[in-house]
């Protein structure tokens, strides 16, 4: 179990998850929590982390830093991704266990999965075939953070751990037009729609693949539940469990922003994994489960674009 007094290190607080994990640890009356912004340290330079890691000595550290993006960013930044993410990760991991880290967790992502994986997704099917191309760079950077806490468990007798969750929604998320996920970007463009007063909206692909979706603050809360009550070398999903298609979360997202007209769907675009939906019964047989419901975090996403001018900025 964590002290209450503790050092904790949370690698990307300003971003959604990691500020997520701030709060949550805020809320649990963790006192003694470590944050850097970019500016302050460059995870992606080595010497730099290594000298924050042997000053500073923290107990306990959750790696929710990355560079992430939708399939637009993802297809038109391959080595960015991949080389980005890579070093970031080995340098913030190995300086953990340099210096004596307790216990690491490492944040990453459901698309580290085959992309005909068996649904739902079980943690044991990682790395039994091919993976989506849209986002492989990305995906193999993460599978390559979280062998590498696993090759360190078994080498060294380090307790780190890795989560992997599904798609993410809630405050901090990013609004930009073209390198958002999906759930920002039919945000942004269904209350841009409804602003300007336009009668329709065209959506990509086709609105049938199905997807699963995670409110933030849930994903944080387990990430603090686990630090406490799991150590093991195979990852944990985290999910809801539940799924609809990408047509039906338009319509969702239009109903909770007040746009009235008609959804459009552009065929020529990419759709992306036809199905995509964690087996979470690992997370519950460990004793937790998720609290907010779809349209209840889309409710507080859509008010936090509204009271985020910044990042509806062009």
């Amino acid at each position: 179990m964590m002290e209450k007094e503790a050092k904790i290190y949370v690698a990307g607080h300003r971003g959604m998850v990691g500020s997520a994990i701030v709060r949550e640890l805020q809320r649990q009356g963790y006192t003694n929590i470590l944050t850097r912004t970019h500016k302050e340290l460059d995870l992606c330079r080595q010497k730099d982390v290594e000298s924050f890691f042997e000053a500073e000595k923290p107990e306990y550290v959750f790696l929710a830093a990355a560079k992430v993006g939708g399939i637009v960013a993802n297809q038109s930044a391959l080595a960015d991704f991949m080389y980005d993410n890579m070093i970031l990760e080995m340098n913030v991991i190995h300086s953990a266990w340099r210096n004596g880290c307790k216990k690491l967790a490492f944040l990453g992502s459901s698309c580290i999965y085959p992309r005909m994986a068996p649904q739902p997704m079980p943690e044991s099917c990682l790395l039994t075939s091919e993976l989506e191309k849209t986002n492989e760079a990305y995906a193999l950077a993460k599978i390559s953070g979280l062998k590498y806490c696993e090759y360190l468990n078994r080498q060294y007798g380090t307790d780190y751990i890795s989560v992997m969750p599904t798609n993410l929604y809630g405050p901090n998320d990013n609004y930009h037009p073209t390198h958002s996920h999906v759930i920002p970007a039919l945000i942004r463009r269904f209350h841009e729609a409804k602003v300007e007063g336009k009668t329709e909206v065209v959506c990509w692909g086709d609105g049938s693949p199905l997807r699963e979706f995670l409110y933030v603050d849930d994903l944080a809360n387990l990430c603090v539940f686990l630090m406490n009550h799991y150590s093991g070398n195979e990852t944990v999903n985290a999910g809801t469990g539940k799924e609809l298609s990408i047509k039906a979360l338009a319509e969702l997202v239009a109903k909770v922003v007040g746009f009235e007209g008609k959804i459009l769907w552009d065929s020529s675009k990419p759709n992306g994994t036809p199905r995509k939906l964690l087996d979470v019964s690992k997370a519950t047989a460990l004793g937790w489960t998720y609290k907010t419901e779809l349209e209840e975090g889309l409710r507080i996403s859509y008010e936090d674009f509204l009271n985020n001018p910044v990042r509806t900025e062009r």
